[in-house]
């Protein structure tokens, strides 16, 4: 399954804005969330915080059928759910997903042991 990971910027004071949308993602709109997610190819999402000395940052984990589209589906599908995540997206990381592509993660290592 192809997978990518990528780092955005938690605003400053907006981790408790991240912590509270990840819980109603997971809450009273997880069935909403699940199926619009599935519907574009997505089979996993995971999130991280890590503190860094220029503030926290959000780590995000994503595996998709095609990973392209499916990122694409987020940033112009009319779907109420996609439209809620997009200004959600806005709000806590500033990051305007309608704008244009996000920035592209490269891999550089992967290691089985």
């Amino acid at each position: 399954m192809p997978a990518v990971g990528f780092v955005v910027p938690v605003l400053p004071g907006k981790e408790q804005a991240d912590l509270d949308w990840m819980a109603e993602m997971t809450g009273p709109r997880r069935d909403e969330y699940e199926s619009s997610w599935r519907q574009l190819g997505f089979s996993r999402h995971a999130v991280w915080h890590q503190q860094t000395p220029d503030g926290m940052v959000a780590l995000v984990y994503v595996e998709a059928d095609d990973i392209p589209r499916a990122m694409e589906g987020i940033a112009s599908s009319d779907d109420p759910f996609h439209q809620w995540f997009r200004g959600r997206v806005q709000d806590v990381h500033g990051i305007d997903l309608q704008s244009g592509p996000p920035p592209q993660s490269q891999q550089i290592h992967d290691h089985t042991f």
